[in-house]
C-alpha cells in the first residue's frame, strides 16, 4: 500500500471540500461576527471535533465491514466516487448565490463549542462526504495507524482553516471578497472531486479488488 497516494486521495477531496461555504462555514462566521473572536474560535474547536468524530466513525465501521464483505467494500467504492463526480458536476455548473452569514439564533447559544459541534452533526453533507470520501480509501492491508493518521489530519485541516475563517473573514472587507471568489472556489473544488472520483472508477475493476 502506498500511503502517500491513499493520503493524496483522501485530502484531495476533503481540503477542497472543507473550504466551501457551508454550514460549518456559516456557523463560524455567524460566531465571529455575532459573538467575537473568541465565540468563533470556540465554535472552531467544535466543528472540528466534529468532523473529527465523523471520520473516526467512518474508519472504524467501514474497515469493520469491508473486511468482512469484500463485494461490499467495492459497491461503496463505486457508489461513493458517482456521489462524488455527481456533486463535482453540481458544484462546476452552479450559478452563483449569495452567502447568508446573518444572525439566525447563534446569538442565543450560549455555548458556541456545542454550537459548533451539534452543526456538524447535523449538516448531511459532511456524512455523506465522509462515507464516500473513506469508503475509497478503507481496505483490507489499511493499517491502524494510518486510520489514527488520517483522523487526526482532518481534525489539524480544519482546526487550522476554521481559525483562518474565524480570525480574518469577520472582517467585512475580508468576507465580501471571500463571497465574490466563492464561485470559482466551488468550481476548483469540483474539478478535484470528478478528477479523483474518476480515478478511483477506473482503478476499481472488479468486486474483489482492495
Amino acid at each position: 500500500m502506498d500511503v502517500s497516494i491513499v493520503l493524496i486521495a483522501v485530502f484531495g477531496i476533503f481540503i477542497p471540500a472543507l473550504m466551501l461555504p457551508g454550514p460549518d462555514f456559516v456557523a463560524v462566521v455567524r460566531s465571529s461576527m455575532t459573538r467575537g473572536t473568541r465565540a468563533g474560535l470556540l465554535t472552531t474547536l467544535g466543528v472540528s471535533l466534529g468532523l473529527g468524530s465523523y471520520a473516526t466513525l467512518s474508519l472504524i465501521g467501514l474497515s469493520a465491514v469491508l473486511v468482512e464483505y469484500q463485494w461490499l467494500a467495492w459497491t461503496v467504492r463505486v457508489l461513493g466516487a458517482c456521489y462524488l463526480i455527481y456533486l463535482g458536476i453540481r458544484l462546476v455548473f452552479a450559478k452563483p448565490e449569495a452567502l447568508d452569514v446573518s444572525d439566525h439564533g447563534s446569538r442565543s447559544c450560549g455555548n458556541s463549542l456545542l454550537f459548533g459541534f451539534l452543526v456538524t452533526l447535523t449538516n448531511p453533507r459532511a456524512i455523506v462526504l465522509f462515507a464516500s470520501v473513506f469508503a475509497t480509501s478503507v481496505t483490507v492491508e489499511t493499517p491502524i495507524w494510518l486510520m489514527a493518521l488520517m483522523i487526526g489530519l482532518v481534525f489539524v485541516s480544519a482546526l487550522t482553516w476554521y481559525t483562518i475563517v474565524s480570525v480574518f473573514m469577520s472582517s467585512p472587507l475580508v468576507m465580501t471578497r471571500f463571497v465574490n471568489a466563492r464561485h470559482w472556489i466551488e468550481r476548483a473544488a469540483g474539478v478535484c472531486f470528478i478528477g479523483i472520483a474518476s480515478r478511483l472508477l477506473a482503478d476499481t475493476r472488479s468486486p474483489i479488488s482492495s
